[in-house]
C-alpha cells in the first residue's frame, strides 16, 4: 500500500516520470541518503516508495486507525524532506521505524482511545520492540540520564513517559501544580538534549522526536 503525503509543490508528476526512467530503485539506502542530502527529489521519492507502506503497517498495528496512521507517516516524511541536509544515518529503515514509534507514543498518550490501545499491552509491546543498534544505544543513554535525575524530576519523567499520564494527572498524584509539572518536564528535556550532545545521529534523531512528539516526547513503553 503506497500512501500519499503532502509535499512541496515541486513534487509533481514530472518526478514520477523521472523516477521510472532512472535506476534509483537499485540504489542502497546509504546512496539514497547521500543523494537526499543534495536535494535530490527522486531519491526522496524512492525512500518514500520503499518505506511508506512499511511505516504505515507498523503504525496500524498499534493504532488500528487509518487516518491517524496516515497523518503520522506524513509528518515523518515531511520532516525528512524539510531537514534532508541534516539526515546522517547508517541504518535508514531503523531510523524511520524509530521515528514512527516515537510519534505513535505521543499519539497514544493524548488519544481518547489510550485505554483501549493499552489494554492490548502485550500486542502493543511486541510491535514496539526494536533491536536496532541506534535504538538500543539511545535507550541505554537515556536510561542512564534518567537514573541520575533528582528524585522528583525522575518521578515526573517516568510518570509522563512510562505511565502515559498527562501533566494534570501527574500534578494531582504528586500534589503539585500542573505548571510545575510542565516546567519540570521542559527543564528535564532540555538537559537530556544537552546530555546527548551534538553527535550527528543523536542530534538529528532528537530533533525528530521533539518535532514529531512535541511535549509527548518519550523513549520507550
Amino acid at each position: 500500500m503506497l500512501i500519499g503525503v503532502c509535499l512541496p509543490q515541486a513534487f509533481n508528476f514530472q518526478y514520477s516520470i523521472v523516477y521510472f526512467m532512472t535506476k534509483y530503485f537499485q540504489y542502497n539506502d546509504a546512496q539514497l541518503v547521500h543523494l537526499l542530502q543534495k536535494d535530490d527529489r527522486v531519491a526522496f521519492s524512492e525512500i518514500y516508495a520503499r518505506y511508506a507502506s512499511v511505516l504505515y503497517n507498523y503504525a496500524y498495528n498499534i493504532l488500528e486507525n487509518k487516518d491517524e496512521c496516515l497523518d503520522a507517516v506524513q509528518d515523518i516524511f515531511v520532516w525528512i524532506w524539510t531537514n534532508r541536509q541534516k539526515v546522517q544515518v547508517t541504518y535508514l529503515k531503523s531510523y524511520l521505524l524509530a521515528a514512527v514509534k516515537y510519534k505513535l507514543i505521543g499519539i497514544v498518550r493524548s488519544s481518547k482511545r489510550r485505554a483501549e490501545i493499552l489494554n492490548r499491552r502485550e500486542e502493543v509491546a511486541a510491535v514496539f520492540i526494536d533491536d536496532s543498534i541506534e535504538v538500543k544505544e539511545l535507550k541505554a543513554v537515556i536510561n542512564d540520564f534518567v537514573k541520575a535525575l533528582p528524585q522528583r524530576a525522575r518521578m515526573i519523567y517516568e510518570m509522563s513517559r512510562e505511565k502515559y499520564l498527562s501533566n494534570k494527572e501527574i500534578a494531582v498524584q504528586l500534589g503539585i501544580s500542573e505548571k510545575t509539572v510542565e516546567n519540570q518536564m521542559t527543564l528535564t528535556l532540555k538537559k537530556l538534549k544537552l546530555h546527548l550532545g551534538k553527535m550527528s545521529f543523536w542530534s538529528v534523531f532528537l530533533k525528530i522526536l521533539f518535532f514529531l512528539g512535541g511535549k509527548g516526547f518519550s523513549y520507550a513503553l
